[in-house]
């Protein structure tokens, strides 16, 4: 029986974390438009009966310059999901052309012992015609290519065949049901950032981070979920909040649609906007 680790590396919004929710056919990554969504290494878990187990560890994505303490503990991130893996997956955006921070991520995927696999995205757009052949030409220098859509999941069973010939024999590292290694509260949180994501506009999104302390199915039925919003600054909180209360009302709101979609209950979220500077430095 196969079984490893197969870590997604690329740079930011090539389609990673749609992939991996592609692949396990769950979602365990959250996807917005904006870079650096993705904050820290997730795993999803897709279990193959009389094959093998793959667990997908999808990482943030590369930025050319590590600037400030988040992107510096993102870059690190992604360091250290190259430690003890099997296979990588390298994941290109056929629709962009290179620059500087894919010729960075070029570095790191061909200094990798490992088998690496090129993975060339989003093929099933017009827009790839202009960049497709550059990325064709790298396929000497990897262990294979394939191209997909991670979007229409076009192509993935080469994907996973070609992971599974380069996995090594092992047991299963998770039970055959579980999907992902989060917490139901760290989900929960994730659901609730990625809302943050889709409507706040410029740096504020990056300011926050998302604590769940509570979640408890109460008598009749109704799971309730307590969580913070946790931001640096008392402008970026108001902002959050919106004129009247709107912006939490629509963050919350779309959040609970969600999270009572994931869980086929009623849910009751109690959401707050909390000022914490220091969150970033409490990151793991």
């Amino acid at each position: 029986m196969k079984s490893g680790f197969a870590v997604i590396i690329g740079r930011s919004n090539v389609g990673k974390s749609t992939l991996i929710n592609s692949l396990v056919k769950t979602k365990v990554a959250i996807t917005t438009p904006k870079p650096q969504t993705t904050r820290r290494p997730i795993q999803g878990v897709l279990t193959l009966p009389n094959e093998g187990q793959i667990v997908f560890v999808d990482t943030p994505g590369l930025m050319q310059k590590a600037k400030d303490p988040l992107t510096q503990r993102l870059s690190k991130y992604i360091a250290d999901s190259l430690r003890d893996i099997d296979v990588v997956l390298y994941v290109v955006d056929a629709t962009r052309t290179i620059g500087n921070e894919e010729k960075e991520m070029l570095k790191i995927a061909k200094s990798i012992d490992q088998p690496v696999l090129l993975v060339i995205n989003k093929t099933d757009s017009y827009e790839s015609r202009d960049c497709i052949d550059f990325y064709r030409d790298l396929a000497s220098d990897f262990s294979g290519v394939v191209e997909i859509s991670a979007k229409t999941g076009s192509n993935q069973d080469k994907v996973i065949k070609w992971i599974l010939e380069n996995l090594p024999e092992g047991d299963y590292m998770y039970p055959d049901f579980q999907v992902s290694n989060m917490t139901n509260e760290e989900q929960i949180g994730e659901i609730i950032r990625e809302k943050l994501f889709l409507r706040l506009r410029e740096e504020v999104p990056y300011t926050t981070e998302v604590e769940v302390h509570k979640v408890e199915e109460q008598k009749n039925g109704v799971l309730r979920i307590e969580a913070d919003i946790l931001t640096t600054e008392e402008r970026y909180k108001r902002m959050i909040i919106g004129k009247g209360g709107q912006g939490i009302k629509e963050i919350g709101q779309s959040s609970r649609k969600e999270l009572e979609s994931m869980t086929s209950k009623k849910v009751y979220l109690d959401l707050n906007v909390k000022v914490d500077p220091h969150w970033v430095s409490r990151m793991d």
